[in-house]
């Protein structure tokens, strides 16, 4: 078991948790304990199931073939993050009536749709899906590699209620902090450097 992998994995798929509870604090808005522990339940859930079929894939192939076919699409999905780390993207305005479902996908920081600086359960069910949905790929490179889904979905879900209740808990005295928008790029040089990892041992 590469111990030093799952905690690299799980700790590079929830810098966007970190940097979200962050940015959350910085607005006054609280993610209460059952909003943030569901929010780890679907991060823990979305990391299983992509990291089964990771390890489906690698049924059909060598092992050292998906060994190298999972370093390089983690590696990918690190230079892609930090590429659009590079070029961000204008997050559209909230209305009067919120944010809608398609709109938390694309941009979970309007989690918020009611806008009342409080992250119910029923929004972050929304908030978990979206963020679950950025490591989809990485889930399926890290179980292609042979990484253990069970302690790799134990240890996202850990560090995915630490990071967002870290976030939210220190975004208002950081004020303006430049970690949040550090964020994909420390989780793009991390993927990549799991992938270098993953290819030599």
């Amino acid at each position: 078991m590469h111990i030093l992998s799952i905690l690299l994995v799980a700790i590079a798929s929830n810098l966007d948790n970190l940097g979200i509870g962050l940015s959350f604090g910085m607005k006054s808005t609280r993610i209460p304990f059952w909003s943030n522990f569901m929010i780890a339940l679907i991060t823990m859930t979305g990391t299983y199931l992509s990291m089964i079929v990771g390890e489906w894939i690698s049924e059909y192939v060598s092992a050292d073939f998906a060994n190298l076919a999972g370093a390089l699409v983690i590696a990918i999905i690190g230079l892609q993050t930090i590429w659009s780390s590079l070029r961000p993207k204008k997050v559209p305005e909230l209305t009067d009536g919120g944010a809608d479902l398609v709109q938390v996908l694309r941009h979970p920081i309007q989690a918020d749709t009611d806008q009342n600086q409080t992250i119910s359960w029923k929004e972050s069910l929304a908030l978990g899906v979206a963020l679950a949905l950025n490591n989809i790929a990485t889930g399926i490179g890290a179980g292609a590699t042979g990484i253990s889904p069970i302690w790799t979905t134990i240890s996202a879900g850990i560090f995915s209620y630490l990071f967002v209740g870290f976030g939210v808990q220190f975004g208002l005295k950081l004020g303006q902090t430049r970690l949040g928008s550090y964020s994909n790029i420390l989780a793009g040089l991390l993927l990549i450097g799991i992938a270098i990892y993953e290819v030599l041992v």
